[in-house]
């Protein structure tokens, strides 16, 4: 068993009936998060809920939420015995962006992504530009301001069943 936390950052209202029944299609129980509005994205809507549950859950509820194009979300996991942990995140219009995570949540790389990158970089700038892409820094900047607007609001307990 592993842990996690889903953030949805922003979701339409309409669609927030849709994100508990996806979310409760992968945990296998009753989903209801506790909504508040996005100071960020007004006329939005976001929700926190942590989850317990199979190594590959955060997989799965990416997988499911990614149906709403307009939702901009972010999925962690956390390392078990034999899994790496990870970090999903989802924005519109971009799509999946997704990362291995260390115990303390930084972004790990593997040898053969910098090797990689290295290898086809013509300049530092070059470098720079990937490395900076697949620690995900365009995903945070555009991220941030709507983790900040959600600091201090309640977050939820999911249980995958079975």
């Amino acid at each position: 068993m592993t842990r996690g936390v889903v953030y949805v950052h922003s979701a339409p209202a309409a669609i927030c009936p849709h994100v508990e029944w996806a979310m409760a299609s992968v945990t296998g129980g009753r989903v209801t998060l506790s909504w508040t509005a996005q100071p960020a994205s007004p006329g939005s809507l976001r929700a926190d809920a942590s989850w317990s549950g199979a190594p590959g859950t955060a997989g799965k509820l990416a997988k499911a939420l990614k149906a709403w194009p307009m939702l901009r979300f972010e999925i962690t996991e956390e390392a078990s015995p034999g899994v790496d942990g990870e970090r999903i995140c989802h924005l519109p219009g971009r799509g999946i962006w997704r990362a291995a995570m260390s115990a303390n949540g930084d972004v790990v790389l593997g040898e053969d992504q910098v090797r990689s990158v290295l290898a086809g970089a013509t300049n530092l700038e070059a470098v720079h530009h990937k490395l900076a892409e697949l620690l995900g820094a365009h995903v945070d900047a555009e991220l941030e301001p709507y983790r900040r607007a959600g600091e201090g609001t309640a977050v939820t307990w999911l249980h995958q069943v079975g």
